[in-house]
């Protein structure tokens, strides 16, 4: 955990309904896909404003350092001196720390290294699936072993041929964006497919918007992408606020009645979790687009609607969105969550464990959570080294006395100054 945070931290609760304006961080999966795109370009260094400063790309900033690229991130706008695909092999294990997507996304770019790479994280990384990447990889020509599925993992470098590719994508749409992302720097024309129903797919429109924001040229076609070897250019690149991160001021607005005006999204955003907008108006709040500032305010009483929604597409909103359950008028479901249990941690059980210790009831019924409203009681929250178990129940001590949050520096993985920004509302 972060040394500058206490080994326990408790949350002040709110005499009133809150009331503020606030800037998330930049997007981290913005800001990771952007770092790999402009250190594959040509054409000189490009320009990333507003990038998340945050532990997961620090771990990607590392990383991509390690593979020869050049990066001045001493102030904002960072910028990144792109390397044509022209990787240099590390020196030793590339350690990817606890960060799901700079192991998957440096999986791919490895295969552009003239030698070997080997690819390693922590213990809970060790447990989360990358096979599926590892075996579309293969397809291309690209020699990729992992231990049974699992990291550590040794790609064998040396090309990317492209050609026709095959990726399994209902474990992770991040191993589809990992290949999608390379594929411009394949010997030949890559058409890219996917089997089996995709989880977290609008993800994928992220990546899509980035790549073409750097000049890749992709199409897709039906249900698969066609991309031309022509590589990237260099650009000028703006980082969203993260939409993921935005999910916990909307939900201080909701459970206190209050109003939340969040600075940084528009209402076109291909980011996955601005779906929770509607989320938040079937729960009985009122949300408006102001620009690209977008305005939320809970209903006057504080109570808000249960509801029953599938969160496959966005399941990093729904760790926020179980916290607000807790104060619904009546019982949520929440659906097709079984992605969750790959995560930083096994979130479905986690969330299981918690809503129980703040006094409602939870249930896991396959990969749905149903969750019943209670009496709400004073609590010290677990977060298993997990940034937004640690993020989403420090909201409950918004409405509830005696919150105690354990281990509260793990935010620093994508939001060091959360608990700043939580009290200032």
């Amino acid at each position: 955990m972060d040394s500058n945070f206490p080994p326990v931290m408790e949350i002040a609760a709110r005499k009133r309904p809150v009331r503020a304006v606030v800037r998330p961080p930049g997007s981290k999966s913005i800001t990771n896909r952007a770092l790999v795109v402009a250190a594959m370009a040509g054409g000189g260094a490009s320009r990333l404003e507003g990038p998340l400063e945050a532990d997961d790309t620090e771990v990607m900033r590392t990383g991509l350092r390690s593979l020869g690229v050049l990066i001045d991130d001493a102030d904002d706008p960072w910028l990144v001196l792109g390397t044509g695909g022209e990787f240099s092999t590390p020196e030793g294990v590339l350690d990817v720390g606890a960060s799901g997507t700079t192991a998957r996304f440096l999986t791919a770019v490895a295969v552009l290294c003239p030698g070997e790479v080997t690819i390693d994280g922590t213990g809970r990384m060790r447990e989360r699936p990358i096979g599926d990447l590892a075996s579309a990889l293969g397809e291309a020509g690209v020699e990729v072993h992992t231990r049974g599925g699992y990291p550590p993992l040794t790609v064998g470098g040396g090309e990317f041929r492209g050609g026709q590719i095959t990726v399994d994508v209902s474990r992770s749409s991040q191993f589809l964006s990992a290949v999608l992302m390379v594929a411009p720097m394949a010997r030949e024309e890559t058409v890219i497919r996917t089997r089996g129903d995709m989880v977290s797919g609008p993800y994928v429109q992220t990546t899509l918007e980035v790549m073409m924001a750097f000049g890749a040229a992709v199409e897709p076609e039906g249900g698969a992408f066609r991309v031309r070897p022509d590589g990237y250019r260099s650009s000028t690149f703006e980082v969203e606020a993260d939409a993921s991160a935005a999910v916990y001021p909307m939900a201080a607005a909701a459970i206190t009645g209050g109003v939340v005006g969040i600075e940084g999204l528009y209402p076109g955003s291909t980011q996955a979790d601005v779906g929770m907008v509607e989320v938040l108006a079937e729960m009985g709040c009122s949300v408006r687009w102001q620009g690209a500032r977008l305005v939320v305010e809970g209903p006057p009483s504080g109570a808000l609607r249960g509801v029953d929604r599938d969160m496959s597409g966005m399941p990093d909103a729904a760790l926020g969105l179980s916290v607000m359950c807790l104060f619904a008028d009546g019982p949520s479901r929440l659906r097709r969550l079984g992605t969750l249990r790959l995560k930083e941690t096994d979130r479905l059980a986690a969330l299981a464990t918690e809503i129980s210790r703040a006094g409602a009831e939870a249930v896991v019924d396959r990969d749905d959570l149903l969750i019943r409203p209670g009496s709400l009681r004073p609590a010290r929250f677990r977060t298993y080294e997990d940034h937004r178990m640690a993020m989403s129940f420090a909201l409950v001590g918004l409405r509830q006395e005696g919150v105690e949050i354990s281990d509260p520096g793990c935010v620093t993985k994508t939001w060091p100054g959360y608990f700043t920004m939580l009290e200032s509302l």
